[in-house]
């Protein structure tokens, strides 16, 4: 069922909700420069682009710190105590303010400038293996990333304030907590199955052209439930999905002619982003509340459509004739059962984004830990490609011959902060299988369905109990009503024992 969200507005909410309507709409409009950089700029745009998304961010921000805007959530102070989707809107837009006020505009706009001019710096660098042009550029993004820190003082850890951020509620230190438990029970797994034959996967290097790849990527996302009369998928380096509004939610993938996959599953990825933003409750668009409520939630979406459905034997067992029929002489010999194991290949990997499930969260840590490393001074810039290779030896067993494969290949560091995101990706892998869980339970007719191609029952339970809350709630209380318990990385590892003990016949 989904519930009413607001009572009838009283004045002082009603100009509430229209200034917060303005912001999102400034905010979009920063947004969609940052997908057209991404997507459709021409190279000699990106010095005015710069400042041109500094501009924005600079009125953004003005609007966000504003004395109206103060003088309107201090009118409404009772009104946030209260247990109520109206409560919730002048908490978050009360939090997003006190924020927003620690922090300068000259501050947020050299900020914007700098990220902005670091993303066009890493198109060159990356494909370039030029780690050196980029250095310096990463050295005044760590440099901005601790200024903004030291904005929050009263924090145990300079990346805290960062983190808080992307995953409300959510510290360094409880974030080591929850990847050294989960690491305790990840290697061993993962020295298990390295010990074990893989699969064949020879056929997936064969020919498979891109415009087809697309066009069935289209057809997946679809039948998922992605809808295109609210959104587009478009080419990037690195795929994203973006919310301009409720009525336009994009996403972009990129192709290899020679791995389907790479494609396949990045547009899975990104439509599950989608997804979640799609169903969000139409009253709560152009609000605080009108996107996710978290990083992790929303990796949880993306994952959880990707791997739990993506990669799974249901999902082969509905659309492998579709796949085979699409591209007939390089999948001749290869039956659904083939495509299945192969796509769950477990192996020593370079690249995150293509890891597989078991060692994805070891790329993601080592991530979390260099730039905590680099935060707090202990790691230097410079030594920043020696440090990542080391970790990779030590945890993956393999070493990047390239900084291309290696610390240039995520875009992260180099159009945002250093620092606040990539704990995101292991925590949407552990609630993901928490979700998942709890939707069976609900239905036992949900796996059923998906080797059906129907997806109707699990994609209406998550609109149900995630994504129609939107931001309503913070994470840990999503979590807790959704599921029932509290964040544990339980089900997710009980999912890989099963999933890949049976794979590869631990």
């Amino acid at each position: 069922m989904i519930r009413p969200m607001f009572r009838p507005m009283t004045d002082s909410l009603s100009e509430l909700r229209d200034e917060l309507r303005e912001i999102e709409d400034l905010s979009s409009i920063d947004q969609l420069m940052e997908w057209d950089q991404q997507t459709q700029m021409p190279e000699g745009g990106a010095v005015a682009r710069g400042r041109q998304m500094a501009l924005i961010g600079k009125l953004v921000h003005q609007r966000r710190t504003s004395t109206r805007l103060g003088d309107l959530l201090g009118s409404l102070r009772s009104v946030q105590d209260e247990d109520s989707a109206d409560g919730a809107l002048v908490r978050r837009a009360t939090r997003d303010f006190m924020r927003a006020r620690r922090l300068p505009t000259d501050f947020v706009t050299e900020l914007k400038e700098h990220t902005a001019a670091s993303y066009v710096a890493w198109t060159k660098a990356k494909p370039n293996n030029d780690f050196a042009s980029i250095a310096p550029v990463l050295e005044k993004t760590v440099e901005l990333s601790r200024r903004l820190a030291g904005f929050f003082p009263d924090q145990d850890h300079v990346a805290d304030p960062l983190i808080d951020e992307h995953d409300p509620g959510m510290t360094v230190a409880s974030i080591q907590s929850v990847f050294s438990g989960l690491r305790k029970e990840l290697v061993p797994l993962a020295n298990a199955i390295f010990d074990k034959q893989g699969p064949r996967r020879d056929f997936l290097s064969r020919s498979f052209p891109i415009p087809k790849q697309y066009a069935f990527n289209r057809e997946v996302i679809e039948a998922l439930g992605y809808d295109f009369s609210r959104g587009r998928i478009d080419e990037a380096a690195h795929p994203f999905m973006i919310r301009f509004a409720a009525g336009d939610i994009r996403i972009t993938t990129r192709a290899q002619e020679h791995d389907p996959t790479d494609s396949l599953y990045s547009t899975i990825h990104e439509a599950g982003h989608a997804l979640y933003e799609q169903n969000i409750a139409a009253a709560l668009d152009g609000t605080p509340l009108g996107h996710g409520t978290s990083t992790g939630v929303h990796e949880s979406q993306s994952r959880l459509w990707e791997n739990r459905v993506g990669r799974s034997r249901a999902f082969w067992d509905r659309f492998f004739p579709r796949f085979q029929e699409t591209f007939p002489e390089a999948l001749k010999d290869v039956d659904a059962e083939a495509m299945y194991r192969a796509i769950n290949t477990v192996e020593r990997s370079l690249i995150r984004v293509d890891a597989d499930e078991v060692t994805y969260n070891l790329h993601v840590m080592l991530r979390f830990d260099l730039e905590l490393q680099l935060l707090t001074g202990e790691l230097k810039v410079r030594d920043l490609p020696e440090a990542w290779n080391a970790r990779m030896k030590s945890d993956l067993g393999v070493v990047p011959e390239t900084d291309t494969v290696g610390v240039l290949q995520d875009i992260h560091w180099y159009c945002t902060t250093v620092g606040g995101t990539f704990q995101g990706y292991a925590l949407g892998n552990i609630m993901s299988a928490q979700f998942y869980d709890a939707a069976l339970k609900s239905s036992e007719t949900i796996e059923r369905d998906v080797a059906r191609g129907d997806f109707t029952q699990l994609r209406g339970w998550l609109v149900e109990n995630v994504y129609q809350h939107g931001g309503r709630y913070l994470p840990d209380a999503l979590i807790q009503n959704a599921t029932g318990a509290p964040l544990t990385h339980a089900p997710f590892m009980r999912y890989l024992e099963t999933k890949f003990g049976e794979l590869y016949d631990l």
